[in-house]
């Protein structure tokens, strides 16, 4: 079995995402310091297994570095790709050999959110270390290490390496039946936390599949077609207090839109159904055009989802104030995926595409009434992204995916921009301040977003560019007064000068939970 990992795709070397020059959290040195196999400070199994000492304490001792980073995953990303046992549950096992991969890479991924984190480079070398042992054993702990780096390094903008390591990942995961019912109760020793944890190990990585398929269009979804009889994930709640209820299943809840009962289902549930969706618009065959059947099939497959929703799964802020990322990701999945849906067919081709001379198409697009439908799904799409920047949240406890989905948006609003009806000027720059204001900020922690924002700004650049072109054409002054046109001027010059001033403070959206440890909220 050890030979079998040694010759896996997955043992091929990658680069240290720290070694990234454009990673936005530092330029320390110590980023680059070699690992030190000797150095036991980092050791999870003497950090969390010392015996205690029955003397009175007169303080509590300030926390370690690499309890900290712990302490960080648990604060920062655990929530939104909730897998691995909850903290106290994991940290009972954690002497087992089979975990401490898992726990090397959320030392990794919670360093990711202390700013300059001295250690990060060496947690990065240790987690790879273990996961790629000659003799680690294949099992469910060694998923989970491997979903969390490949999702850690596709945040951190290293998507090939990602990739390979889901290409491998998805391999083991069939190859030790973790798709299969039998895998939670048969591995998960009696305790239901840990069977929980199986079959949420085995849908986050349904999930993470699709998202990148969906995102980056460089892989095919592999899983999307592998025959699961998984049982559903409960609520976090639920999960989180160890008390997990009887399992329901897929079918259930296919079902229970026929069977005229008000059944309510997690919504981690909810979001493998969005991801399904997805799944299913990743899967259809080529199409004749704009009114294709399939292409209403799948219009018909979102709206479905989304009037299916109980009242209480209806926005991503719950009862009392409390958010619900699992909702959050699964709306954002939606809205994803109706843009993927409905662009191809849309008005809004990019400006870009356009020579100078080629105005009519824009000249003949005066208000939103002009839009055809497709055109409508996909501004309402990418508006409703932009709601979601505004929840009272911190950014940075999204998952990095919703970067990538707030660019589509962006897209979407840019290509609007470039169009520029008299009725969306305003509300433009709204949204799009929000947009790049939501990526400057999750760039504090996460490559990707800072690639992403400066994706967003140089297309900015790119559109302003080419409108200053026309405005020497004799098509531009067309059906506009000449204060009309002055305004429309000014209006464009403001738009590029707030964005290209955009910058993220401490304190943007966020700030630091706390002045001493500096970690970001």
């Amino acid at each position: 079995m050890g030979d079998d990992m040694l010759n896996s795709p997955l043992s091929t070397p990658f680069l240290d995402p720290a070694l990234d020059a454009s990673n936005s959290m530092e330029s320390d040195m110590s980023f680059f310091g070699p690992y030190d196999p000797a150095d036991t400070s980092t050791d999870m199994f003497n950090l969390f297994t010392s015996p205690q000492h029955e003397h009175v304490v007169t303080h509590v001792p300030a926390l370690t570095l690499p309890e900290r980073c712990i302490d960080s995953f648990y604060n920062h990303f655990h929530a939104a790709h909730p897998f691995v046992f909850p903290k106290e549950s994991l940290l009972m096992i954690s002497h087992e050999s089979s975990v401490m991969p898992v726990l090397a890479v959320m030392r990794w991924i919670g360093s990711l959110h202390i700013p300059a984190c001295s250690e990060r480079g060496r947690f990065f070398q240790e987690a790879h270390q273990l996961i790629y042992e000659p003799r680690r054993r294949k099992d469910g702990f060694l998923v989970q290490a491997l979903l969390l780096l490949l999702i850690g390094l596709d945040g951190q903008g290293q998507q090939d390496q990602a990739r390979q390591i889901l290409s491998g990942l998805e391999r083991i995961s069939v190859d030790i039946g973790l798709n299969t019912r039998s895998y939670a109760t048969t591995y998960g020793r009696g305790i239901p936390m840990m069977e929980e944890s199986w079959r949420r190990t085995w849908w986050e990585l349904f999930i993470v599949g699709g998202l990148i398929a969906g995102v980056h269009r460089s892989t095919n979804f592999l899983l999307f077609d592998v025959a699961s009889d998984v049982a559903l994930p409960c609520e976090e709640y639920e999960y989180l207090s160890g008390d997990i209820p009887e399992p329901m299943y897929l079918r259930d809840m296919n079902e229970s839109d026929f069977s005229g009962t008000s059944q309510e289902f997690s919504s981690f549930a909810y979001r493998i159904q969005a991801t399904q969706n997805l799944g299913r618009l990743l899967r259809i065959p080529p199409v004749s055009g704009p009114d294709d059947e399939s292409l209403r099939n799948i219009q018909t497959m979102l709206t479905s989802w989304r009037v299916s929703l109980p009242k209480s799964k209806a926005d991503a802020l719950r009862q009392y104030g409390h958010f619900d990322e699992m909702l959050f990701q699964a709306h954002m999945i939606t809205h994803a995926t109706s843009i993927l849906l409905h662009q191809p067919y849309s008005q809004l081709n990019s400006i870009l595409s356009q020579s100078n001379n080629q105005t009519d198409q824009y000249d003949s697009v005066s208000s939103r009434d002009d839009f055809n439908n497709h055109t409508k799904n996909i501004i309402q799409a990418a508006t409703e992204i932009s709601k979601l920047v505004t929840h009272r949240v911190s950014l940075l406890s999204h998952s990095h995916f919703f970067s990538y989905v707030v660019t589509m948006s962006s897209i979407i609003h840019l290509n609007r921009w470039a169009i520029f009806t008299p009725d969306t000027e305003n509300n433009l720059r709204q949204v799009l301040r929000l947009n790049i204001g939501a990526l400057s900020r999750m760039s504090l922690v996460w490559s990707a977003s800072e690639r992403e924002s400066s994706s967003v700004k140089s297309m900015a650049r790119s559109i302003y560019q080419v409108k200053k072109q026309r405005r020497v054409l004799p098509q531009f002054w067309i059906s506009m007064t000449h204060d009309e046109a002055m305004d429309r001027i000014a209006a464009d010059d403001a738009m590029i000068h707030e964005f290209e001033d955009m910058q993220v403070v401490p304190g943007m959206m966020g700030h630091w939970t706390d002045p001493g440890n500096k970690q970001w909220n």
